[in-house]
């Protein structure tokens, strides 16, 4: 049996925007999807999906998911009717739309391969094909999430002349986030023709955004590296208007944003592709986190309570 696991992420910022290589700083989630392969009689491959998830999340994404694990024994090469394999995913990452759940199956799965049929790759190999598993569920993928799943950490990425790339960024210590999920579940490939059309619409005033955005990315970088959590709190919920004035966000993650940043957060914006999925807020130290994760549960959101940069 071959085991294989890729850890969740909350981008944040930079979201949407890494194919128009503006820079995005995402931080794995210390929760993961494990992948277990085993060979089986007869031809083809089975699977069981064990992951917790948001209510529909796996049903709306269960062709996506079936196109990804095809895409994946594709490049590596792997022939199922000769070599048949179960294929069971567990974890403790709930499945949801901007948690990086797909990345994190693709990334889970090509590392429970690669032992099973021992491959021999290396990390960065990996990493590539779990970005190829995300074609399926993204259209084009940035790389973002499955980079993030793949190493860990917190990292600034970003992509120039074509050519991707990251670097970690280390604190002085660990940040409290709480993430609330809005309860929809979003399609990340339409995104994609969503953001062509506000770039069609306006294309001067789309450029200007992304340069702001791209400013904003640096200056949140300095603000981790400086721990200057106020700082970087009030970019976030800067970057998180700049989103809604795009259209980009929807009114229930904006609702959690504003509950969230009215019990006391730094900072709160929606976390992945946007139209959906989950809103992350900086909420430094556990009684801070607590109030607003509670807060949000209150009103009956699921809650993500994580601990990033440790």
């Amino acid at each position: 049996m071959g085991v294989g696991s890729g850890f969740g992420k909350t981008i944040f910022i930079g979201d949407q925007f890494a194919l128009y290589e503006v820079p995005a700083i995402v931080s794995s989630l210390p929760f993961e999807t494990v992948a277990r392969v085993e060979r089986i009689s007869g031809q083809g491959w089975i699977l069981e999906d064990n992951r917790k998830e948001v209510p529909g999340y796996k049903e709306q994404k269960k062709d996506q998911q079936l196109e990804s694990i095809n895409k994946i024994f594709d490049v590596l090469k792997i022939d199922t009717n000769v070599h048949p394999i179960k294929i069971t995913f567990e974890g403790n990452l709930l499945a949801g739309s901007g948690v990086g759940a797909s990345a994190a199956s693709c990334v889970a799965l090509a590392r429970a391969l690669n032992q099973e049929f021992a491959l021999g790759l290396s990390i960065e190999q990996i990493n590539n094909v779990g970005w190829q598993g995300e074609f399926a569920y993204h259209g084009i993928p940035s790389g973002v999430d499955n980079t993030a799943s793949t190493y860990g950490g917190i990292i600034l990425y970003h992509i120039k002349n074509n050519k991707k790339g990251f670097e970690k960024i280390h604190l002085k210590g660990p940040i409290d986030l709480v993430l609330g999920n809005s309860g929809i579940t979003a399609n990340t490939a339409t995104l994609d023709g969503l953001i062509k059309t506000v770039e069609e619409n306006d294309p001067q005033i789309f450029i200007e955004r992304l340069k702001t955005i791209t400013k904003q990315v640096f200056t949140m970088k300095n603000c981790l590296e400086s721990f200057d959590l106020e700082g970087a709190g009030r970019i976030m919920s800067d970057n998180h208007k700049i989103l809604i004035d795009m259209g980009l966000s929807h009114e229930k993650l904006i609702y959690l944003c504003d509950m969230a940043i009215d019990k006391g957060a730094l900072g709160a914006k929606l976390t992945g592709g946007g139209m959906g999925g989950y809103m992350v807020a900086l909420t430094p130290g556990k009684s801070l986190q607590e109030k607003v994760a509670l807060a949000i549960e209150q009103e009956g959101f699921a809650v993500i309570r994580a601990t990033v940069g440790v």
